[in-house]
């Protein structure tokens, strides 16, 4: 007598998606947590609540939905949640209290230059593209800040004020009388 293993003949379980977010890690089953389609932002923002991340044009164009995945910046509407298996992602949910990134943000409101904020809506994926800037790129130049938000959209046209905290940022971990 043969046993029934509770599975068709020849269809195999999809392996889980194990991810690590904020600092625990997640298990996903394929077909009951999560589908094959499923996206980075979606199975982020609303299978697991985490809102801070924003989701504008889901098709890669506006850098709200920017996430780290093993500390570089990635558009999370542009990758499927099993891409992400076995890698580390942080949202702006996972960054510290007091991070220098959005304590920067929120300071910024210079004569010039503006505030870094007006509406909020881009600014946690300008904040997670400047944390995977900065990592790569501990002191970069006005041309390489620049090109490296490239891939974000503020409608408020907050971006001088945004590239001034960025700046504030590398200022702050310069060493002791040297220069970002």
């Amino acid at each position: 007598m043969q046993k029934k293993s509770g599975k068709k003949a020849g269809v195999e379980k999809a392996p889980a998606v194990k991810i690590k977010i904020n600092g625990t890690w997640h298990e996903f089953e394929q077909g009951r947590d999560i589908e094959p389609e499923t996206t980075l932002s979606f199975l982020l923002r609303e299978k697991l609540g985490y809102t801070g991340l924003k989701v504008s044009c889901d098709e890669g164009a506006c850098g709200a939905c920017t996430v780290l995945m093993d500390g570089k910046a990635v558009l999370s509407c542009m990758k499927l949640a099993v891409q992400a298996h076995g890698h580390e992602i942080v949202t702006i949910e996972g960054l510290p209290a007091g991070d220098p990134v959005i304590r920067a943000f929120a300071d910024q409101c210079e004569p010039g230059y503006g505030t870094a904020l007006q509406c909020g809506f881009c600014t946690p994926g300008f904040v997670m593209a400047t944390k995977g800037l900065l990592n790569e790129n501990p002191r970069p130049t006005d041309a390489e800040i620049k090109e490296g938000l490239s891939g974000n959209i503020c409608r408020c046209g907050c971006y001088s004020g945004i590239a001034r905290a960025v700046r504030h940022v590398c200022e702050d971990k310069a060493p002791e009388g040297g220069k970002p």
